[in-house]
């Protein structure tokens, strides 16, 4: 049993994107292998991957095992051919980099992601049932300190302004990395407040689900 405080955790941006790379195939595997001829991928490089698995379409994650035409999706598992079908995950990926600290937070909060349900009963029964559906979007929102003249806020106002996604990177104080694929917002101007500093606020909604990978040795 373990607890961390999120205390010294580091927030990044990535301002761009690679060309798209075509994937001929990615493997049923675990992990998930793209075959990519001339990909140019090395490892731990990151990655947002556009796939005809819906489950896939638009997740992020590490490069890993890169070869000269193949390479590893890190922490992917596609071994359930029900979700995953054989054959259909072809597509391409595209990796982020320059990447730029979101400093300054003062507070963040979450919401969404939580399992919906839909509720019914039979005719002869006293009790109601209920079956899983899908689950709640879910949505960041990062309180930061007004300062204009620091580097990540011209991403994000870019973000905001072409409502493309992006990649941002959490890293926590024990060394495990969350990436998050995701449209970015910000408030055009900052709260004014009497005794209290200015602030802004970035909302993040998420394109997929977020990746997680435990800290290296």
């Amino acid at each position: 049993m373990s607890a961390i405080l999120p205390n010294g955790s580091i927030l990044e941006i990535a301002a761009t994107f690679s060309a798209l790379k075509p994937v001929s195939a990615i493997s049923n595997a675990n992990p998930a292998v793209a075959t990519a001829a001339a990909h140019g991928m090395a490892d731990g490089d990151v990655i947002v991957v556009t796939s005809g698995w819906t489950r896939l379409n638009d997740k992020v994650a590490r490069v890993a095992e890169s070869d000269a035409g193949t390479f590893e999706l890190e922490g992917i598992n596609t071994t359930n051919t029900v979700v995953y079908t054989t054959g259909a995950g072809v597509g391409s990926v595209r990796a982020a980099s320059a990447w730029s600290q979101i400093s300054q937070i003062t507070d963040s909060t979450s919401s969404g992601g939580e399992q919906q349900f839909t509720t019914f009963g039979f005719l002869e029964e006293s009790d109601d049932r209920q079956l899983p559906t899908t689950k709640s979007p879910i949505s960041m929102s990062i309180t930061v300190a007004d300062d204009p003249a620091l580097p990540y806020v011209a991403v994000v106002e870019a973000a905001d302004d072409d409502r493309a996604p992006r990649v941002l990177r959490l890293t926590l104080p024990n060394g495990s990395v969350i990436y998050y694929n995701a449209y970015v917002s910000i408030t055009s101007t900052p709260t004014l407040s009497r005794n209290n500093i200015m602030t802004r606020t970035i909302t993040l909604s998420l394109a997929s689900r977020p990746t997680r990978y435990a800290a290296t040795v």
